[in-house]
């Protein structure tokens, strides 16, 4: 159970405390936050509420140890990363309890997110001996006007302190999709948690601390968002920024100043479907992209649009669909469970109210008890309501009807948006123009939108994000590279 065992040391009384320094510390604040439950909304947990003088102390820690942590054997940071692998898988089960009673995630799935955490971590470790363990040499006569006086010598090097706050929906497996690549490259980790979420975070990060790693290296600072989330993202000894989220994302890029980002801030993620697709294989997909995780996915499908002429047959086979769907709590391993918190509920119930006050086709009632909200598909939405263009991150899927691949392609490059889309169709050259022409990171081709498997590169363009993620991509994003040149008094040729 959460807090048993190897995590006893991590809460005392009633409140969780927070980790620094190779320790589990209580706030000198003497306050603490309060995690809501979705299903039940009571208060299920408490966390420090940290203060700025402690955010100091992690960040300076986290310097120092920083610079120990970067003169380890490469194969010695992988071997660390790999035993933190394995205690991770090993401690699943009550790290799975944290997830079903902080964010509603069923329990199937709050098990399946920690294996795959474990499995990430692994990866990572093994990825980086490999392209950290490579470098460059260049020689000067390469370029115009040179003699081969010169030799490059480049390298991949830490950028020291990482910032990383990942999202509720998934914070054990986007936490460790930064700290994995941010450890192995030599850097140091600043985890600040989501507050639904935080309690598997730090159950997840004594499994760090566990594997052994050195004093200071990853910390995991708690607390309330107005006291100290603009004073870590703006603070001095940041060097570095992984953020997964929303809005907030945006206001942390126009502080940000010269520090690297790296950011996913959410999506619109467009179906277009052809008049030759395969609809079964469509709505199945709908059903899964549209409604897993009760839709609080940033790849989720969050608009379907369908040509007019296999509209009516689509919305059928995802109707049916729709109504096999269980509904009720996460512990049962439902498929559509609360979402997250009431503001959210508020929020796609007023999407809802919109998309009916403007005429569209409600194909089932809507239904909501609490933050619990029914599956909903929506048929003949148009772009005047709300729900064709905001991120409702609940059970509720919009089908815009089309007349052409055009139409379709317009609506899914208006969005502000631009993570992921789908295409389905049995045409590939149509499919492959579609995929060139649609504005988002990443296309899938019959298929829903997904972020994994997890070393697949995965960003979003416009208002989705900054960088690209995925293992490779995080491990180079986290390094720079350090150039040492050779100057020769004359010029050397090898001969052969």
């Amino acid at each position: 159970m959460a807090g048993t065992g190897v995590f006893e040391e991590i809460i005392e009384g009633d409140v969780f405390k927070y980790y620094t320094d190779g320790e589990w510390k209580k706030s000198a604040s003497g306050k603490s936050v309060a995690i809501i439950n979705p299903t039940t909304r009571t208060t299920q947990y408490k966390v420090q509420a940290c203060t700025q003088e402690e955010v100091n102390k992690v960040m300076e820690s986290a310097k120092i140890a920083q610079k120990q942590w970067a003169k380890t054997p490469l194969w010695k940071r992988a071997e660390l990363l790999h035993k933190a692998a394995a205690i991770l898988k090993e401690h699943k089960a009550p790290i799975a309890e944290c997830l079903v009673k902080e964010i509603a995630k069923p329990a199937k799935d709050s098990v399946t997110e920690v294996v795959r955490s474990g499995d990430l971590i692994s990866y990572c470790a093994e990825e980086g001996v490999r392209i950290l363990g490579e470098g460059k040499f260049l020689v000067s006569d390469s370029f115009p006007g040179n003699e081969r006086t010169k030799y490059c010598l480049t390298s991949k090097i830490p950028l020291g302190v990482v910032l990383a706050i990942p999202p509720f929906n998934y914070p054990v497996n986007l936490a460790v999709s930064k700290i994995g690549p941010a450890l192995i490259a030599g850097n140091s980790l600043v985890l600040k948690p989501p507050t639904q979420g935080a309690v598997a975070c730090l159950h997840m990060v004594q499994c760090w601390n566990l594997a052994g790693f050195p004093k200071g290296l990853i910390s995991c600072i708690t607390g309330k968002g107005s006291e100290i989330g603009d004073f870590l993202t703006m603070h001095p000894g940041v060097n570095c920024i992984s953020f997964t989220g929303g809005d907030t994302g945006v206001a942390i890029s126009k502080k940000a100043g010269m520090v690297p980002l790296q950011m996913e801030l959410g999506g619109k993620d467009a179906c277009i479907v052809l008049e030759d697709a395969d609809l079964d294989l469509v709505a199945a997909n709908i059903i899964k992209g549209g409604f897993s995780y009760s839709g609080q996915r940033c790849t989720a499908v969050k608009v379907v649009l369908v040509m007019e002429s296999v509209a009516d047959e689509l919305v059928e086979k995802v109707n049916a669909k729709v109504a096999k769907l269980k509904v009720g709590p996460p512990e049962d391993d439902c498929d559509i469970t609360p979402v997250v918190s009431e503001s959210s509920a508020n929020f796609i119930e007023g999407l809802a109210k919109d998309a009916k006050t403007k005429g569209a086709t409600f194909c089932q009632e809507y239904k909501r008890e609490g933050n619990l909200i029914w599956p909903l598909l929506l048929d003949n939405v148009r772009p005047d309501m709300r729900i064709a263009w905001e991120e409702p991150f609940g059970p509720i899927v919009p089908v815009i009807r089309i007349n052409s691949i055009e139409e379709g392609i317009h609506h899914c490059n208006a969005s502000n948006f631009g993570l992921q889309g789908c295409v389905f169709t049995k045409d590939i050259n149509k499919a492959i123009l579609i995929s060139d022409a649609m504005e988002t990171g990443t296309v899938q081709i019959n298929s829903a939108p997904a972020r994994g498997p997890d070393h697949f590169p995965f960003q979003g363009l416009k208002d989705s994000g900054i960088g690209s993620q995925g293992i490779t991509n995080s491990i180079n994003m986290m390094t720079k590279i350090k150039s040492t040149v050779i100057n020769l008094p004359t010029p050397s040729y090898t001969m052969g």
